[in-house]
């Protein structure tokens, strides 16, 4: 576990890089304190956020263009902290299960060479996601936005569901809902039957005339976002009660709870946290949600996310150290390298 001499406290780097940016965060970390526990998040030095997205090329997400952006930020933290190295890092970043190869087999050199680490963890954003939100406990996290995805793991592998994208799959999602309120527009636009007037109201405000909204969706190369952004104006017809609106957030519901259920472990004490701005649509949401849920997973209880993604980076980085039992090792979802000086040496697959 390469953990520090005499189990003195150590630095590890967490890295959270999304489609809004990349933020950075320098923590410390306590071997000696090992024991198996959840992983509580270790205590920040600082962060650093930038707007500015990796880029993603022919060859995947962008390993010098990543770096460009870290080791900076990493050495203004060190600097600032009083010290040269970082015991440990993780990354976790969107699309590093499909578009990660580069990073893989850059990053744990680069990340030795510059800032001294010995032990690198390459993580999709849905497990530094799970690892914010529950820590190194059994249970199931659906991160909901424009998408939806569900991670759960037993702590001896991962279950993922759904995550497939707005046109084969994300049921429940902020695109999948938007779509869903669009198309009861045009229905009553129509005079066909499962219509609602006040969504044809709401679109017509968003969008103009009825007849140019396939033109304003079809062509877009960022179609989900623009499905997801009618989301919330289902939402508040659905609180005011229109029905048709209130069905489709019921519909919804029951999709991210089968998601939750096809993940989450069948043991009694799991846990279950919702995380993704999907969320902030309340109660007209939430409350099918969670009767779902209850029906579905009476044994798992739902809590509050105790963090994010760059919360779980730093507890997946602490982890490397041996200050507690880390989350299950997957080549796709939590790919750890050991980088002694002579070289790499993976150490999971």
């Amino acid at each position: 576990m390469n953990p520090a001499p005499g189990g003195a406290a150590v630095l590890v780097l967490g890295v959270d890089s999304g489609g809004s940016g990349l933020r950075v965060a320098l923590a410390t970390a306590h071997p000696d304190r090992g024991g198996g526990g959840t992983g509580p998040v270790p205590r920040r030095h600082g962060g650093v956020v930038t707007a500015e997205p990796v880029r993603t090329g022919a060859a995947g997400i962008d390993a010098g263009h990543l770096l460009g952006l870290v080791v900076p930020a990493a050495e203004a933290l060190l600097a600032e902290a009083g010290a040269d190295r970082v015991d440990a890092v993780c990354v976790g970043a969107a699309g590093m299960a499909s578009l990660g190869g580069q990073l893989r087999a850059e990053l744990p050199d680069a990340f030795a060479a510059r800032l001294g680490a010995r032990r690198v963890a390459l993580a999709a954003d849905a497990v530094t996601g799970y690892a914010g939100a529950l820590g190194v406990r059994p249970g199931a996290v659906v991160a909901a936005g424009t998408g939806m995805i569900a991670l759960g793991t037993d702590l001896r592998g991962w279950r993922r569901a759904d995550g497939w994208g707005h046109l084969l799959g994300d049921c429940g999602s902020g695109a999948w809902i938007g779509r869903a309120g669009l198309e009861a527009a045009l229905r009553a636009h129509d005079g066909r039957e499962g219509g609602s007037a006040r969504l044809l109201a709401r679109a017509e405000a968003a969008f103009g005339p009825p007849e140019g909204l396939p033109q304003q969706v079809y062509p877009r190369t960022d179609r989900p976002a623009v499905l997801a952004s009618f989301a919330p104006e289902v939402g508040r017809c659905a609180a005011a009660g229109d029905a048709v609106a209130g069905a489709i957030l019921r519909r919804a519901a029951e999709e991210i709870a089968r998601a939750a259920e096809a993940v989450c472990p069948s043991a009694a004490g799991s846990e279950v946290a919702l995380t993704g701005g999907l969320f902030g649509m309340g109660e007209p949401l939430r409350a099918p949600l969670l009767a779902e849920l209850a029906r579905r997973l009476p044994h798992a209880a739902v809590v509050p996310a105790a963090g994010g993604p760059l919360d779980g980076a730093l507890l997946v980085a602490a982890g490397l150290t041996g200050a507690f039992a880390g989350l299950p090792r997957d080549r796709a979802l939590l790919h750890v390298v050991d980088v002694p000086s002579a070289g790499v040496t993976e150490a999971s697959h």
